[in-house]
């Protein structure tokens, strides 16, 4: 089950809304520029077009799917005692005695994702180590650079 936030899914919305309506345009465009060329067996920017069309029509029936099949995160913030999809949590990353300073992650659906903003997957291996955990527990997750244990701090 794929899943999405209520801000990813407007967004999703928009670049469908963009690709229906001005990418379409603008494609069609283009093509009759390259219709007026002449022979469209060697026209180039009409192959080109033709590509661009193609994989738009692609992308707005991904959206659409996305859309259709995803499930909208509406996490209960209140009484919120264990990891799930749509947490805020902070966890500090647990090296052997030491431990590094507090990191913000916020568990989201793979179409959302952005590890560089803290935005993980609840299909990522961090994002699943994470998930049902409660505050003080250890996750731990097995990366390509070894075993890595995060103590969870707080869950919002």
């Amino acid at each position: 089950m794929k899943y999405i936030s209520i801000e990813g899914l407007e967004k999703i919305k928009e670049e469908l809304k963009n690709r229906e309506i001005t990418k379409r345009q603008e494609i069609a465009k283009r093509l009759e520029e390259a219709k007026e060329l002449g022979d469209l067996s060697e026209n180039a920017e009409y192959s080109s077009a033709k590509e661009a069309q193609a994989f738009n029509e692609g992308k707005i029936i991904e959206l659409k799917e996305i859309i259709e099949k995803s499930t909208l995160i509406e996490p209960n913030r209140k009484s919120q005692k264990k990891i799930q999809i749509g947490s805020i949590i902070e966890a500090k990353l647990i090296n052997g005695r030491s431990e590094s300073k507090k990191q913000t992650f916020i568990i989201v659906g793979f179409h959302e994702a952005d590890p560089a903003q803290g935005k993980i997957s609840n299909e990522s291996p961090i994002g699943q180590a994470f998930l049902e955990h409660q505050v003080g527990d250890i996750a731990e997750v097995e990366t390509p650079n070894g075993n890595m244990k995060y103590k969870i701090i707080s869950i919002k």
